[in-house]
């Protein structure tokens, strides 16, 4: 997954404090860790400090969506939902 200088993922744990990873994949990993421990959706954060971290992140698309609104707080928000299934035969 994309890696920049400006491009970090967010996530609020247990306690509700934000946790903040420089890896997608550690974040995703965190958050689905917490979906299933406490049962319910987790939000992962995608925080874009530049243009060039969002663009690194969703390509041109992301750049121009940047330069749209480079106040948001909150690039993109993924939902993570891990539902246990329980045992399966």
């Amino acid at each position: 997954m994309a890696r920049h200088k400006d491009l970090e993922f967010a996530v609020d744990n247990a306690a509700g404090e934000e946790v903040i990873f420089r890896s997608f994949e550690q974040a995703v990993s965190f958050a689905v860790g917490l979906s299933i421990s406490q049962g319910k959706d987790v939000n992962v954060d995608v925080l874009a400090w530049s243009p060039s971290a969002a663009r690194a992140w969703a390509g041109d698309e992301g750049a121009e969506s940047y330069r749209e609104d480079p106040a948001a707080s909150v690039f993109q928000r993924i939902r993570i939902r891990a539902d246990d299934q329980g045992r399966v035969a």
